[in-house]
């Protein structure tokens, strides 16, 4: 069974950037698709962006052009890099298939701050 591990979080004030890791483990395909899911405050959660074993990236409005996966197949990573932070942004980040296919994570808390 697969097991995610997310890290990277943290506080940060709006305007700036932090960048999310997912180490991956146990026996899986090399290079699923993965994704990055994200539970903000009184929402449901919710895919912000993907990347399909080819490497198509994808991404939601409300982060395409701020946010950018990543994958490194050989150490079953996959980052989340994250730029311009806004408020909005605040919430549990999660990596899995776009589908939800693996157990859920803990996540990784992002906090922005005005």
């Amino acid at each position: 069974q697969v097991h995610v591990v997310e890290s990277g979080g943290g506080l940060v004030q709006a305007g700036g950037s932090l960048r999310l890791s997912c180490i991956a483990s146990g026996r899986f395909s090399d290079g699923p698709a993965m994704g990055w899911h994200r539970q903000t405050p009184g929402n449901q959660r919710e895919l912000v962006a993907s990347m399909s074993r080819l490497g198509r990236k994808d991404y939601s409005e409300t982060v395409k052009g701020r946010f950018t996966i990543s994958r490194d197949i050989a150490k079953s990573t996959i980052y989340l890099e994250m730029n311009h932070l806004t408020v909005e942004d605040t919430g549990v980040y999660y990596c899995n298939p776009p589908e939800g296919l693996f157990p859920w994570g803990q996540g990784t808390q992002v906090t922005v701050s005005s």
